[in-house]
């Protein structure tokens, strides 16, 4: 190998050296990886979500984007805003929403925890147990009664699902439809 192919060679390692790095510091400091949602899952939430459904969909936590160009694909009447926080996957998705635009998604690397959720007629995550706990009494003091939480793996404590499918897979994974209460019903 040539002194420029070595060159290239430790150029593209160093990259996803630094790649790997910033997903373990990102998954270190917000305690979530960013996973992708598997395609079974991507159809079960999107078989629970109207395609006219309207309003602002929130996906938490985006992660490569799987979900977020989807949604916008399904809902094209509203406005699909995507948080992420782990740069690598946010880089990612804004490259693709640079090569195939979807003018209704927003992409956001913003800490959701700090972000409004009161416009929100649809929240879509794919978090763990304690993100999901940490987020329950924010569902129910800030999204307008009626709106939809849909959640794979991971439930809402407290919280009835409107609606569970389970997934015919290894894991027997279950996509959950959660509709804020009435406030004096609120959980």
């Amino acid at each position: 190998m040539n002194a420029t192919g070595t060159l290239l060679f430790l150029l593209l390692w160093a990259v996803l050296l630094a790649g790997a790095l910033s997903i373990v510091v990102s998954t270190l400091r917000t305690g979530a990886p960013p996973m992708p949602s598997p395609p079974r899952v991507r159809r079960a939430l999107l078989a629970m979500l109207p395609r006219d459904t309207t309003g602002t969909l929130l996906e938490l936590g985006a992660g490569w984007g799987g979900v977020a160009f989807l949604l916008a694909d399904h809902c094209p009447q509203a406005r699909v805003v995507a948080y992420e926080l782990s740069w690598l996957p946010l880089l990612f998705m804004r490259l693709r929403q640079r090569c195939f635009p979807r003018a209704n998604l927003i992409l956001r690397r913003e800490d959701f925890f700090r972000a409004s959720l009161q416009d929100a007629s649809c929240v879509i995550c794919y978090l763990s147990r304690g993100h999901m706990a940490r987020l329950a009494p924010r569902f129910a003091a800030e999204l307008p009664e009626g709106a939809r939480v849909l959640s794979h793996t991971f439930a809402l404590r407290g919280w009835t699902p409107a609606r569970t499918v389970r997934l015919d897979d290894l894991y027997r994974t279950p996509v959950y439809l959660y509709v804020v209460p009435p406030r004096e019903q609120a959980r």
